[in-house]
């Protein structure tokens, strides 16, 4: 027989809210930084400068940079509604910023040549210009910083959690007494953001640039160092390398599903082992939002407990939005 009301067991697939701040201060940023963009490469081209000509190009990778983050955004909004995503789009935003680390690797790696060949065969410096687009490129990137800082405080909103639970291979659905899925608030902070760490990171990466190129400029036009320029571009090269390798190292481990660590795991061992009997045979775990995750476990005990009771040992856990619980009987022979 058919079942022709399906609404109180179905929910959204959203589990995380998204961060509409954030998508449109990125945008500004990338406003700011194309046209400072412009400016420099016609501005290098009218008055020959190199300096400003080459700076101009530079800034052009972190306006690619800050686009994919502005896009990750936008697509994980627009299609948030889509069913074909299972848990969420929320992870397009970290593919984005997977995506922009590498990009700043290969700004790292560019950074790290260029260095080494003017170390090996240096070449003049016309420092006054050079000055002048290193101080415009500091000023760019600090007022960019201020404005993604701005989206770094934390946003609210609604992520719906739906427990599902196998007894014996047959499924349930969980709800509170009046039948209604819970729902967690929560904080997402900046930190937590990987996409918007992503584009911060490049616009620190740039002003970080530009204070060690204006005291390496300083430092030839008024000590005539001329050696400290290409030294202080392997410098930066060496911290925007660390930085990029730890945007990695976080947004591939979230796009992998390399979850099986986090202390999150233990708490729900201890939830569902609380009695002395039940045992977690199976379980994996995993991030479907910036503070929510899923899990899926297979419960084993010798007198098992209906799976409503094992939700309800794991609703102590506020970021576990989606729980499937599978209970199995062991007889005592089969059992150590």
């Amino acid at each position: 027989m058919a079942i022709h009301n399906l609404a109180a067991w179905r929910h959204s697939h959203a589990y995380d809210p998204g961060n509409r701040g954030a998508e449109t201060r990125t945008w500004i940023v990338v406003g700011i930084t194309a046209l400072c963009m412009v400016a420099e490469i016609v501005a290098g081209i009218l008055t020959g400068s190199m300096a400003l000509l080459a700076d101009g190009w530079h800034m052009s990778t972190h306006v690619v940079a800050l686009s994919i983050a502005g896009a990750a955004y936008f697509l994980a909004r627009r299609w948030s509604g889509d069913r074909r995503f299972a848990f969420g789009t929320w992870k397009i935003e970290v593919l984005g910023a997977f995506s922009s680390a590498l990009l700043l690797a290969v700004v790292a790696v560019a950074m790290i040549v260029e260095s080494g060949l003017r170390l090996y065969q240096p070449e003049p410096i016309n420092f006054g210009p050079a000055l002048l687009v290193a101080a415009i490129g500091l000023a760019v990137n600090l007022a960019s910083a201020l404005v993604l800082g701005h989206s770094g405080g934390h946003d609210h909103g609604p992520a719906q959690a739906h427990d599902h639970g196998h007894d014996h291979g047959h499924l349930h659905h969980a709800h509170d007494h009046h039948g209604h899925a819970h729902r967690h608030h929560g904080h997402d902070h900046r930190k937590h953001d990987l996409n918007l760490r992503s584009a911060y990171v490049h616009v620190l990466a740039d002003a970080f640039t530009s204070v060690l190129a204006i005291a390496a400029l300083a430092a030839g036009l008024w000590l005539g160092w001329s050696w400290m320029d290409p030294l202080m571009g392997l410098v930066g090269a060496g911290v925007i390398a660390s930085w990029s390798l730890t945007l990695i190292r976080d947004s591939s481990r979230i796009l992998l599903d390399r979850e099986m660590d986090e202390p999150l795991v233990e708490k729900i061992r201890e939830c569902i082992e609380c009695d002395g009997d039940s045992e977690i045979a199976d379980l994996h775990v995993w991030r479907v939002g910036r503070s929510s995750h899923a899990a899926v476990l297979t419960v084993v005990a010798h007198h098992p407990a209906p799976p409503d009771t094992y939700r309800e040992r794991l609703g102590k856990i506020p970021t576990l939005m989606h729980v499937s619980v599978e209970v199995n009987r062991c007889p005592h022979g089969d059992c150590p």
